[in-house]
């Protein structure tokens, strides 16, 4: 009989799980008027690519670490767009006085 080489836990397991994130991120992220949370909604949806990355790396072949390579990237990706989100944020809000992601026209004239 074949070894799983994730262990005991199926690929569709990881996809189901990921795919559930990354639908609660977009939903997040479409229906949010807070700042904050639309962050939130995106570390979701990059979380979820991160899953899905590490799943198919181990399912394939686990020697080879091809995906986890390219989870960390990700993750560098969502700490530097956490980091410039919320200092972007925080400039805004010592504006603004707000967050609410309606009220910020600053480009309009």
């Amino acid at each position: 009989m074949l070894e799983n080489p994730i262990g005991l836990v199926p690929l569709q397991a990881y996809l189901i799980v990921a795919a559930f994130l990354f639908c609660t991120g977009v939903w997040g992220l479409i229906n949010s008027r807070n700042a904050v949370r639309v962050l939130m909604s995106i570390e979701l949806m990059l979380n979820a690519v991160n899953i899905n990355l590490m799943s198919f790396s181990s399912y394939i072949d686990g020697s080879i670490i091809r995906g986890q390579v390219f989870s960390i990237f990700v993750i560098t990706v969502a700490a530097a767009e956490a980091a410039v989100g919320l200092a972007i944020l925080l400039s805004l809000y010592r504006n603004r006085v707000t967050i609410d992601m309606e009220s910020f026209n600053l480009l309009k004239w």
